[in-house]
């Protein structure tokens, strides 16, 4: 049940955050928008909340990983993609490019924190999540450019694993 409820508020802020415009109730909806919010809302909370909450872990609702989440995205995300732009493009003008695909093992036990740190990957240029090995939890990783066959965590994503085990686990 609890499932159903986070999923139909999330649904709804979501969908009032993206239809705000003017109207009659806080100078931004009328009631027109806010009947088919809830509409809305109602239908995507009972298709999608067996697939998003199937294991019944609901530490992700927490508000506190919510602000960790933030703080990940405005600091350490954000300045690893600011400096993988300017490396991609430094070794795109130069050709300096020795592209390769590379195993890394992150040590992450549950599905989100993977999804999250293969999507922090992937976002990051010059990097490419490809393959996820399931028995051990391993990322492939498509990288620009390999020094070596079996790089640290370091080299590949900085600390993208740390953040991703706070928020996700």
């Amino acid at each position: 049940m609890i499932g159903y409820i986070a999923n139909f508020l999330l649904s709804f802020i979501a969908y009032m955050f993206l239809a705000a415009n003017q109207g009659d109730i806080l100078g931004l909806w009328n009631q027109n928008e806010i009947i088919f919010a809830v509409i809305i809302s109602l239908i995507i909370a009972i298709v999608s909340t067996n697939v998003l909450f199937q294991k019944k872990q609901y530490h992700l609702l927490n508000p506190i990983k919510w602000i960790l989440f933030l703080a990940y995205v405005i600091g350490p995300f954000f300045y690893a993609m600011a400096k993988a732009n300017i490396d991609v493009a430094i070794r795109v003008i130069t050709g300096k490019i020795n592209p390769g695909i590379v195993k890394i093992s992150p040590g992450l036990k549950s599905d989100a924190a993977i999804t999250f740190l293969a999507n922090s990957i992937t976002l990051t240029p010059g990097t490419l999540s490809v393959d996820i090995d399931e028995t051990n939890n391993d990322l492939y990783i498509h990288w620009i450019n390999v020094t070596n066959l079996k790089p640290s965590i370091e080299e590949i994503c900085g600390t993208f694993p740390d953040w991703a085990r706070r928020i996700a686990e």
